[in-house]
């Protein structure tokens, strides 16, 4: 039976490398507008939460905070390859995912504050909104509930036999959960439509996964399952693309899910109350100097002059304006009312 799973996953493996998906051919316009679209929205991101961090350090914003600075190319660049009918969900770290869902920065800031203007009317926070809307449903502070539920969401699709699909986001800190592995067999058992993403930033809170994994290759732990494994370099947008178009055309064919590894990294602490000393400032610094993504991505565009300069000061300054203008709604925005106590829960 090893042997067999074994013979299917290289199977798989090798279907994946002779890309299944098949190349986009881009006009120069059609280029122009999909890389300057992938800098808009990771840079968005990034001042987003960059601004999350400011308000959170002067009280506006309580509980917990996880900032997703670093990690921009991976959401950003397998959402390119879905459609709004898709599902997504993900773990606690979850404001880059909703802002390149679609959601309004208004509704995530508002939200993040507490106030009545959020997605979740102020009571979700941080950890705990959605949006049906937007097929957004969360945001799960629980470790490791986001595989169960996306399996569930790929369950739904496959039962009402339509050809959607879940992206489910879950970290490097999670894999060693056993719910995940209960899903990965019944994922892999039913050929259930979810691309299962691990966001490998090499820590769970504190802890490296060279400390607490045995196979820190985590594209490789839907082995014995059958499931397909690629790691990809989750700093960089546009191989994040064009693995997530190869993975995507291999769930819609109907092979049943995938597992894509994200080599990425957050230079911020696990959350806002975490002061990181567990990794050297050294690290971070190479990390932000020779991996960022947004500035991978300037390099690209500079280098094969799809745009100018002047042309990605003009989206950054956008992007600062859409972002005060989420701050000042976030702030004048009512708190909930009392009676929000006794709304969306069931007896």
């Amino acid at each position: 039976m090893a042997k067999a799973a074994a013979a299917k996953v290289a199977k798989n493996q090798s279907e994946l490398a002779a890309g299944a998906a098949g190349k986009k051919s881009l006009t120069p316009n059609s280029r122009k507008a999909e890389y300057l679209g992938y800098y808009r929205e990771m840079m968005l991101i990034r001042r987003f939460e960059e601004r999350a961090a400011q308000l959170y350090g002067m009280g506006l914003i309580g509980g917990f905070c996880h900032l997703y600075i670093g990690q921009e190319a991976v959401v950003t660049g397998m959402q390119a390859c879905v459609t709004n009918d898709d599902a997504v969900i993900t773990t606690y770290r979850d404001h880059g995912h909703m802002l390149s869902r679609g959601m309004e920065a208004r509704g995530v800031m508002a939200e993040l504050t507490g106030r009545s203007g959020g997605y979740s009317r102020g009571k979700g926070g941080s950890m705990h909104m959605f949006s049906t809307e937007k097929n957004f449903y969360g945001g799960h502070g629980i470790v490791g509930a986001s595989v169960a539920l996306g399996t569930g969401i790929g369950f739904s699709f496959k039962y009402r036999d339509t050809n959607n699909l879940c992206l489910t986001y879950f970290g490097d800190g999670a894999v060693n959960q056993g719910q995940v592995y209960e899903s990965f067999n019944m994922a892999a058992l039913w050929k259930l439509p979810v691309i299962f993403i691990v966001e490998n930033n090499e820590y769970a809170m504190g802890t490296s996964v060279k400390r607490s994994s045995s196979v820190t290759e985590l594209y490789r732990r839907g082995d014995s399952f059958g499931i397909p494994g690629v790691q990809v370099d989750g700093m960089d947008v546009l191989k994040v693309r064009e693995a997530g178009e190869k993975a995507v055309a291999h769930v819609r064919a109907g092979n049943g899910p995938i597992l894509l590894e994200m080599k990425t990294y957050r230079y911020r602490g696990h959350s806002m109350s975490d002061p990181a000393k567990y990794r050297t400032k050294e690290e971070v610094e190479c990390y932000r100097e020779q991996q960022d993504p947004i500035a991978r991505l300037n390099r690209v565009i500079m280098d094969e002059t799809i745009a100018t300069q002047a042309e990605l000061d003009a989206i950054e300054a956008e992007v600062n304006e859409i972002v005060l203008d989420a701050v000042e709604f976030a702030k004048t925005s009512p708190e909930p009312d009392v009676s929000e106590l006794w709304t969306d829960i069931t007896q």
